[in-house]
């Protein structure tokens, strides 16, 4: 990969495919039906994954394909068809943590890269090395690494295996996803990418012989949320990242929307961009971290314990979108569609790809037939209306308004 770190963002669907593109991602990473830790992203059909290939490859972007749950015996037998399926598609890498897999691919997809998921737990030079010696490209490390003991890891591993490590989005509570809470308490197995997240549930004490009356846990009235971890962000820390070592930098959030698959990758874009120039990054896309949903933020297991979260499980929103941007010409007219409502004369902020964000007042605007519009109110209709600038398709026009 030479000097130049990846940036690999999260695609649930082929919309959140197209915003990471759009927005700056080198790589990204995103599921079939089966088979991968996020049931419940959109995920890709095989029909569908073949133009996902075929898109990304167009951009020269590549595409990784998670396999990366524990599977069952019944789920064995009907991997070798897929993997096969993901070789004739010409994919990039599959990702995976299970030995299991890993010989399938060899077997029937051995022209498809193995990158080691980060559920295989990889926290010590000798596991990373054990991978690469039973075929793995690359090894997604595991979450609870210091800086230190990445770089430490990186002298003492053959330089040709890739090392990858998530630098932002949800951390788990458990040890890198491995947790039997969701399991034990809703049926739903967080092994196998259907994570009911109880690990963000409010908890209360009941005492045996008081049943129904509940004991906070917490200091005062609101209860404790003990279970409830940090997200992470790493995006000031670029260059230390690259310092250690890494050869690509992960954002999570395959089940995330597909504006945050847009402003995080565009957020880190420029931040590697930067790093790679040696020059700071520009306050404007440092912001921008803050402006999707998110819990409070720490730097992860890299310089330390990340603390707990535990006054609430919500999420942090104040920016909600309003409309994506389809066609615009040289001088700002464009043809939007409508996601959320809004009215002529609200303050807004316009983003787009290499496009810093733009407050504004949302002028006049127009329907399909070209009939004057104060207030565009259908889900997903188009409409007319006068950029502050001219902007590439899927650039966003969002609102500050409290979202949660």
């Amino acid at each position: 990969m030479g000097n130049k770190i990846e940036l690999l963002s999260p695609a649930g669907d082929m919309e959140r495919l197209r915003m990471a593109l759009a927005y700056g991602a080198d790589a990204v990473y995103l599921a079939g039906t089966d088979f991968g830790m996020r049931a419940f992203a959109g995920n890709f059909t095989p029909q569908e994954m073949r133009r996902a290939v075929a898109l990304c490859h167009s951009r020269g972007v590549a595409i990784h394909v998670t396999c990366n749950t524990m599977p069952r015996n019944d789920e064995m037998a009907r991997l070798p068809e897929w993997l096969e399926y993901l070789q004739d598609l010409e994919v990039d890498a599959v990702i995976l943590a299970d030995v299991g897999v890993l010989s399938l691919l060899k077997r029937y997809a051995p022209r498809v890269k193995a990158h080691i998921s980060t559920q295989a737990s990889i926290s010590n030079y000798q596991t990373a090395a054990a991978w690469y010696d039973l075929g793995a490209s690359r090894v997604i490390l595991a979450r609870e690494l210091s800086l230190a003991e990445i770089a430490e890891l990186r002298a003492k591993t053959p330089r040709a295996l890739e090392l990858e490590a998530f630098v932002h989005g949800a951390m788990c509570v458990s040890y890198s996803g491995r947790c039997l809470l969701s399991n034990y308490m809703t049926g739903r197995d967080a092994n196998r990418g259907a994570c009911a997240q109880p690990c963000r549930y409010k908890y209360a004490l009941m005492e045996e012989q008081r049943p129904g009356e509940y004991f906070p846990i917490g200091e005062d009235e609101g209860g404790a949320f003990i279970l409830n971890s940090r997200d992470m962000c790493m995006i000031d820390h670029i260059p230390e990242l690259m310092e250690a070592g890494l050869d690509s930098l992960k954002i999570e959030g395959r089940a995330k929307s597909a504006y945050y698959a847009a402003i995080v990758t565009a957020a880190y874009r420029h931040a590697v961009d930067a790093a790679a120039e040696g020059r700071p990054m520009e306050a404007v896309w440092r912001a921008e971290v803050e402006k999707v949903s998110h819990r409070p933020y720490s730097t992860g297991f890299y310089f330390g314990q990340p603390g707990q979260h535990t006054g609430d499980a919500r999420y942090i929103r104040q920016w909600q979108v309003v409309a994506v941007v389809t066609t615009c010409d040289g001088e700002g007219n464009a043809i939007l569609s409508l996601r959320n409502k809004f009215s002529a004369g609200d303050e807004l902020e316009l983003i787009g790809p290499g496009v810093a964000a733009t407050p504004f007042t949302a002028g006049e605007m127009a329907d399909g037939e070209g009939l004057p519009l104060t207030q565009p109110r259908t889900p997903q209709m188009l409409f007319r209306m006068k950029l502050p600038r001219p902007v590439p398709p899927l650039s966003i026009l969002r609102a500050c308004r409290e979202n949660s």
